[in-house]
C-alpha cells in the first residue's frame, strides 16, 4: 500500500543522474534509504537513476550530502552528484551562498557557483588531493590505484574498438585486492591536456559520467608523464575540465549541471 509521498528533483551532470531528496523537509522517518534507493533507481519500475542524494542539516558544515549507489550501497562521495548538489543548495536558500561547505563520507568538500547572467552555468569543485595507493596487474592491464576519497583503478589503452567494459569493469570491481570493491576507468591519451575515459561505477555499473573517476584518470596521467596537470576530460556524457593544481596539490573539478524534472514519489 502507497501511504507516503516523498518530494524529489531529477538532476544530472553529464548525464550522470540522480535523484535529489531534501531530507531537511521531506518525512523520512521509518523508510529504508538503501532499499527505496534500489526502487527510485530502477529504470522500469522507478523513477530512472545512477544514484540517489539526500540533503540533510550538518554540524561539520554548511550542509551534507549522502548518497547512495543504484544497488543500495553508499559511496564516500561523487563528483557529479555534488555538483548537481551544489545547485540545488543554491537555487533553494535564501542566503545564495557562492561557496559552501559539504560533509560527505570523503570529509568536508568545497564546491563554489559559477553563475553568469544570473543563472548557475557551472559548479567549480575542490576534490582535495588524490592518493596514489600503487600499481597492480589484473586480467591483462596495469591499474593504478588511486584514491579520490573512494576507490579507483585506471588503465590507460589504445582505444574502445571491441572493448567489453561490463564484463571487465564487473570483473575489477569485485576483484578481492580491493577490500570495498572500486570504481574502473580505462583511458585513451589524445594529447597532452585531453583524454578520452570510459567509466565503470562501483555500485552502479557503466554510466556516462564519473566526476571522481575523472580526477582519479587525471592524477594517473600526470604520475606517468602522459599529460599536463590541466585536461579536458572527454566522457561518454561530455567534458569535464580537471586541473591538479600545484601549490597546494588539490585537484579542481568544473563541469556543468542541470535540473531535468521534479515530482512525487509514492512509496
Amino acid at each position: 500500500m502507497q501511504d507516503k509521498v516523498v518530494n524529489f528533483v531529477k538532476m544530472q551532470g553529464l548525464g550522470n543522474d540522480f535523484v535529489l531528496i531534501d531530507g531537511r523537509k521531506e518525512n523520512l522517518s521509518g523508510i529504508e534509504l538503501p532499499q527505496m534507493t534500489q526502487d527510485i533507481c530502477d529504470r522500469h519500475f522507478g523513477i530512472g537513476a545512477d544514484g540517489l542524494i539526500v540533503v540533510w542539516q550538518s554540524e561539520k558544515a554548511d550542509i551534507r550530502m549522502q548518497i547512495f549507489n543504484p544497488d543500495g550501497s553508499e559511496p564516500e562521495m561523487c563528483g557529479n552528484g555534488i555538483r548537481c548538489f551544489a545547485k540545488y543548495i543554491y537555487e533553494t536558500s535564501s542566503d545564495k551562498k557562492e561557496v559552501l561547505s559539504v560533509e560527505t563520507q570523503a570529509g568536508i568538500i568545497i564546491p563554489a557557483i559559477i553563475i553568469k547572467d544570473g543563472l548557475v552555468v557551472a559548479v567549480e569543485v575542490d576534490m582535495g588531493t588524490p592518493q596514489d595507493l600503487g600499481e597492480i596487474s589484473l586480467q591483462g592491464y596495469s591499474f593504478r590505484k588511486i584514491s579520490m576519497g573512494n576507490p579507483h583503478a585506471v588503465a590507460f589503452v589504445d582505444g574502445f574498438d571491441d572493448f567489453d567494459l561490463g564484463s571487465i569493469g564487473s570483473t575489477i570491481e569485485l576483484d578481492p585486492h580491493f577490500s570495498n570493491r572500486t570504481n574502473v576507468e580505462f583511458v585513451k591519451v589524445l594529447n597532452d591536456h585531453e583524454l578520452e575515459i570510459r567509466v565503470w561505477e562501483r555500485g552502479a555499473g557503466e554510466t556516462l559520467a564519473c566526476g571522481t573517476g575523472a580526477c582519479a584518470v587525471v592524477a594517473a596521467a600526470v604520475m606517468a608523464g602522459k599529460t599536463g596537470r590541466r585536461v579536458l576530460a572527454h566522457l561518454p556524457g561530455g567534458v569535464l575540465d580537471i586541473e591538479w593544481l600545484l601549490d597546494d596539490e588539490h585537484i579542481v573539478m568544473r563541469g556543468p549541471a542541470e535540473k531535468v524534472f521534479e515530482g512525487k514519489y509514492f512509496i
